[in-house]
C-alpha cells in the first residue's frame, strides 16, 4: 500500500496540474478575503464589521470556497488513468483494484491536506494584513483556529469526494462538468426554492456551510453535524467508487 501511495504521488507531482490548482485556490481565497474585508461593516453589503466575532468566523472560513478546485483535484487523480489509457497497466501491475483506489484516496487526501494547509495559511495572512490595516487583525485564538481547521477538513473531504466521483463516472470532462453544474446550479436552486430549502442542509453544500460558517440563508445543521454529513458523503463516494472500479471492465 505504501508503494502504491508513493506511485500516486509520483503521478501527481510529475505534472503541473497540482500547481495550477493550488495557485488557483490561493488566488481565489485571497480574492474573497480582500473583497469581504473591503466591504465589511458597510450597511449596504450586509457584512459584519471588522473585528467582530462574526466577521472573523466568516472571513476565516472563506478558505473553504476553494472546495471546487479540490474536488477537481480528486477527479483528475482518478480519471487521468482512463483519459490517458494508463488504467490497464496500473491494474495489471496491481491486480487488486480495490487497493489501487484506496491508495488514490489516501494519496490525494494527504496531498489535499498539505494543499489545504497552504490555502488556509494564505487566507489568514491576507486577512491579517488587510483587517490589520483597518485596525483589527484576527487573533489565533481557539475559536479562530477551530474555524480554520474546519475549512481544512472540508477541503480534504471534497478531494476525497472528487476521487470517488471520478471512479464513478470515469470520464474526466463529464465528471468535472457534472461537479460544476451540481455545485453552481443544482445546489443554489435547491437552496433558494422555499419548497426544497429544507433539504439543502443535508446536501454537501449545506453540510459545508454548517461545518464552516454562514450568516444568512436556510436553517442549517450544527457544525459537528455538518462535518459528519460531509464526511459521510466522502466515505460514500469512496466506497461506491472503489466498488465500481473493482467490478467494471476497463475501457
Amino acid at each position: 500500500m505504501t508503494r502504491l501511495v508513493r506511485a500516486e504521488w509520483t503521478k501527481l507531482f510529475t505534472t503541473k496540474v497540482w500547481l495550477g490548482l493550488l495557485l488557483g485556490s490561493v488566488v481565489m481565497v485571497a480574492a474573497f478575503a480582500i473583497f469581504f474585508t473591503s466591504f465589511a461593516g458597510d450597511p449596504e453589503s450586509g457584512l459584519p464589521a471588522v473585528g467582530t466575532p462574526l466577521y472573523e468566523e466568516l472571513i476565516l472560513s472563506t478558505a473553504a470556497n476553494a472546495n471546487i478546485l479540490f474536488l477537481i483535484l480528486g477527479i483528475i487523480g482518478m480519471t487521468q488513468e482512463y483519459r490517458h489509457r494508463t488504467a490497464t497497466p496500473t491494474f495489471l501491475t496491481s491486480p487488486r483494484r480495490g487497493r489501487v483506489v484506496v491508495a488514490k484516496l489516501v494519496a490525494y487526501a494527504l496531498a489535499a491536506a498539505a494543499f489545504a494547509l497552504v490555502v488556509v495559511a494564505v487566507n489568514y495572512v491576507v486577512v491579517a494584513i488587510h483587517a490589520g490595516a483597518r485596525g483589527a487583525a484576527p487573533s489565533l485564538d481557539g475559536d479562530n483556529l477551530a474555524t480554520m481547521a474546519a475549512s481544512l477538513v472540508a477541503l480534504v473531504i471534497y478531494a476525497v469526494i472528487g476521487v470517488g466521483l471520478g471512479a464513478l463516472l470515469r470520464n474526466q470532462v463529464g465528471a468535472i462538468v457534472g461537479g460544476l453544474v451540481y455545485l453552481f446550479v443544482i445546489e443554489p436552486i435547491i437552496r433558494s426554492v422555499p419548497a426544497t430549502a429544507g433539504a439543502y442542509k443535508w446536501m454537501p453544500g449545506g453540510a459545508l456551510e454548517a461545518l464552516t460558517a454562514t450568516f444568512e440563508g436556510p436553517e442549517l445543521l450544527e457544525a459537528w453535524q455538518g462535518g459528519l454529513v460531509l464526511l459521510a458523503y466522502g466515505l460514500l463516494a469512496a466506497f461506491l467508487g472503489t466498488l465500481l472500479a473493482v467490478r467494471r471492465d476497463v475501457v
